[in-house]
């Protein structure tokens, strides 16, 4: 290996992963009750369409942190939360409700975030 080599800059890696992670999860807040909702919990109000649209953007999620050089374990636990978002998700109505409650791609982030970002709680920019 060459020791010479500049360390890889994954700022704009991790941006692009927080930025989809926000778009999908809590994009949008809903007045008066102050909630945030992202385009997970939106289009998946589209039947069949919009769960499938979700899922595929979550899955970039975990591939992008598995190229980034998360663990295994890590992203055997980002699997599971993309698994049951996508399952639960799909029941209609009670599916709908769960996608607003439900931040899997939030949790996806801060597991990936856990192993590239160390520190990444204790400041406040993430």
């Amino acid at each position: 290996m060459d020791e010479t080599a500049a360390p890889v800059d994954r700022s704009a890696d991790l941006r692009r992963l927080k930025t989809v992670a926000y778009w999908l999860d809590d994009r949008f807040r809903i007045p008066v009750l102050g909630w945030r909702v992202g385009l997970d919990g939106l289009v998946g109000l589209v039947p069949g369409v919009g769960d499938a649209a979700t899922t595929i953007a979550a899955l970039w999620i975990l591939r992008e942190a598995h190229r980034l050089g998360v663990p295994r374990h890590k992203l055997g636990r980002m699997a599971v939360n993309i698994g049951i978002d996508t399952v639960l998700g799909a029941v209609p109505l009670v599916g709908d409700a769960f996608d607003l409650a439900n931040k899997a791609n939030r949790r996806n982030l801060r597991l990936a975030l856990d192993h590239l970002e160390p520190g990444w709680q204790d400041r406040r920019d993430s």
